[in-house]
């Protein structure tokens, strides 16, 4: 049965996605066999919602599993295959060297050169983040800062199916489930037409989010607080202010979390790690019901 592989590295944009024959796939599952089982440390740090490359999502497409002894869905990274109830080290741990190389299948894409470009610096940092990640514990007791703010509840995004894998960091920083990994400006018939502040920011206008570049990190008396950063040329991601005075965010289909690419809580979006995303464009607020984004 074939395959799908998606490179999961963006948050706003959707992925680059390479569908493989059903040849192509045997090729791939062989190569993607469970070996030794991952220690616990190994298989959380494989499945940790970074910025950046995250590794491959493996989907068997077809109508019954080619491999009985893989999940339907699952992800490798460095190296490591989880997901789906599954944390082993994959019998070819060099795959996604292979999948990168000239002979592998990201050839199949049609921006092959400019994915590749995004993945030569990202992959080994991807690499080294997961390396040092170690999560910075919520301190306590937990004080309302910002009232008017939501909750941080990430079980609810968190569910591993509909909500979780078609809702972006826009979704989440709006706090407004679309279920189409929405776009600013989409929704309006005035999306961005390019990856920087300059064309980001006024899409999300239109969307009528309102620009506040002087918040300075404080509270709106009304709706809550917004901050969209940009990976130049590459990506959009949003981070959104909880009621609780820490900021969180959603890297594109995989789950929300309240750290950044440390592992430190987030207290202001303009000096975490925030990876690739070097350009802080702006605060801005969503007031609750006056928005509409797809």
């Amino acid at each position: 049965m074939p395959i799908r592989i998606t490179i999961d590295i963006f948050s706003g944009r959707e992925n680059p996605v390479v569908e493989l024959s059903a040849k192509e796939s045997q090729d791939v599952l062989e190569r993607l066999k469970p070996a030794e089982p991952l220690v616990q440390d190994e298989a959380e740090k494989s499945a940790t919602p970074i910025l950046g490359y995250r590794g491959l999502i493996i989907e068997q497409t077809g109508p019954q599993a080619a491999a009985k002894d893989l999940p339907s869905r699952f992800r490798v990274a460095s190296g490591n295959l989880v997901g789906g109830g599954m944390a082993h080290r994959a019998s070819d741990p060099g795959f996604e060297d292979f999948f990168f190389s000239n002979k592998g299948y990201i050839k199949k894409l049609k921006d092959v050169t400019a994915v590749r470009k995004i993945l030569n610096q990202e992959v080994p940092r991807a690499r080294d983040v997961r390396d040092a990640f170690t999560i910075q514990p919520l301190p306590f007791p937990i004080f309302i800062i910002c009232s008017c703010a939501p909750l941080y509840e990430p079980a609810w995004w968190n569910d591993g199916g509909q909500k979780q894998l078609h809702n972006n960091c826009y979704n989440y920083a709006c706090n407004y489930r679309s279920d189409t990994f929405a776009q600013p400006g989409r929704a309006a018939g005035a999306m961005y037409t390019a990856l920087t502040c300059a064309s980001v920011k006024p899409a999300a206008v239109k969307d009528a989010l309102e620009d506040q570049p002087g918040a300075n990190n404080k509270c709106p008396e009304e709706g809550h607080l917004v901050a969209l950063v940009i990976a130049p040329n590459v990506d959009f991601h949003w981070y959104r202010k909880g009621r609780n005075g820490y900021w969180s965010h959603k890297p594109g289909s995989t789950q929300v979390t309240n750290v950044d690419n440390s592992g430190h809580l987030i207290s202001d979006p303009r000096t975490a790690n925030r990876g690739m995303y070097t350009d802080f464009c702006t605060f801005m607020v969503v007031k609750h019901g006056h928005i509409k984004i797809n």
